[in-house]
C-alpha cells in the first residue's frame, strides 16, 4: 500500500501520457495524436497491474488478444474521445468509422451514441477486417498496395 502511494499510480484508470515520447506497446510508434490513443491496464493474476499505451485502438485490441490475462476482470481499456481527447472506457464507448487514425484502423471513440456508431464488439470485428485486408496475400505480394491499404485503413 505504501509503495502504491509513493509511486503516484492509483492502480486504476488511465495513466498520464508523455506525448511525443511514450511509444505504442504493439508497434512502437510514438504516441502523438491525442484523439486516437488507447491504454490497457492489466497484467497476470496475482501481480500488480500496469499500464500499456497504444497509438490506436486497433493496436490495443490486437495486442490484448495475445495476452494470457486478456479476460481478467481487472483489465481496463481506455480510449481518447476523438473530439475532446478525454479518456473514456473503451468497452462502453461508441465508435465512429472512416477516421484517419495513426495506424489506419479508422475508428474514433466517443462517449455518446450516434447514428451509425459501432459498439465495442463491432469495433473489434472492424479491426479484424482491416487487419485481414492489410495482411491479405495480395497486399503482402504487392507492397505498393500496402501503402494504399494503410492510407485507407
Amino acid at each position: 500500500m505504501f509503495l502504491l502511494a509513493c509511486s503516484g499510480d492509483p492502480g486504476t484508470g488511465p495513466a498520464e501520457v508523455k506525448w511525443d515520447r511514450d511509444t505504442c506497446a504493439r508497434c512502437r510508434m510514438v504516441l502523438s495524436d491525442r484523439f486516437y490513443a488507447a491504454q490497457i491496464r492489466g497484467g497476470p493474476e496475482g501481480k500488480k497491474t500496469r499500464v500499456y499505451k497504444f497509438d490506436d485502438i486497433g493496436c490495443a485490441v490486437l495486442w490484448l488478444e495475445q495476452q494470457p490475462w486478456r479476460n481478467d476482470p481487472r483489465t481496463e481499456i481506455w480510449v481518447t474521445d476523438h473530439r475532446t481527447g478525454a479518456w473514456i472506457d473503451a468497452r462502453s464507448a461508441h465508435y465512429v468509422q472512416d477516421r484517419i487514425t495513426p495506424m489506419g484502423y479508422g475508428l474514433g471513440a466517443q462517449a455518446d451514441a450516434a447514428e451509425g456508431t459501432l459498439q465495442y464488439s463491432q469495433a473489434i470485428e472492424h479491426i479484424h477486417l482491416v487487419e485481414q485486408r492489410f495482411n491479405s496475400p495480395e497486399a503482402l505480394a504487392n507492397p505498393a498496395s500496402n501503402d494504399a491499404a494503410v492510407s485507407s485503413r
